[in-house]
């Protein structure tokens, strides 16, 4: 005699019940990230300001040129405004996709303007003597602001993938979230760099 079949119904639960993440895990990560370079730059800043303080013979040590606080001033706008404009494309973005391009591709412009202008500014800086072994202060100069310089790099390389899977219709809203905390990053460190390095 074969056991009696069972009635019961297996169901199959698809949808799952946990809410989604307060944040996607990639713009955790850059968040995270963008915490410990915050650091980075705290302690490299510090380092400055201390040596800075304790020169005797004042600063800039005497036969080294002076920052162009005027030009990189200039420059600073011009970082300043990608930010905004970048985030003026965010705003865009989740309203309409396309029309996100002109504002996206303009922050990309601007930040790739900033990136040269500093490369102009050092070869001119280099030219009249500031180099990484001049001084304590080219040292410094070269450490803090090119180590900038490098994240500024990197974040254009990031927008400009951005850009390309924005083109495809490929960009999904957590990457381009997570480039543009970096991108704000990148430019709201930079007028603090200005002040303390530069002034």
């Amino acid at each position: 005699m074969s056991p009696p079949r069972s009635t019961a119904t297996l169901h199959v639960v698809t949808d799952d019940p946990r809410p989604p993440p307060a944040l996607p895990s990639a713009v955790l990560g850059m968040l995270v990230f963008i915490l410990t370079e915050i650091m980075m730059f705290a302690g490299m800043v510090s380092a400055f300001m201390i040596t800075k303080s304790s020169a005797v013979l004042g600063w800039p040590p005497p036969g080294q040129p002076r920052l162009p606080v005027d030009e990189t001033l200039v420059n600073t706008a011009a970082l300043l405004l990608s930010g905004g404009v970048l985030f003026w494309a965010g705003r865009v973005f989740e309203r309409d996709r396309p029309a996100a391009r002109g504002p996206l591709m303009t922050a990309l412009a601007l930040g790739t303007f900033f990136v040269i202008f500093q490369g102009v500014e050092w070869w001119g800086l280099l030219s009249q003597g500031l180099t990484m072994t001049s001084s304590q202060h080219g040292a410094f100069f070269y450490l803090i602001v090119g180590t900038h310089a490098l994240h500024a790099i990197a974040a254009i390389g990031a927008l400009g993938m951005v850009a390309g899977r924005h083109a495809g219709s490929r960009l999904q809203s957590s990457t381009f979230q997570s480039v543009r905390f970096f991108w704000y990053f990148v430019v709201l460190v930079w007028p603090v760099l200005y002040v303390l390095v530069y002034l």
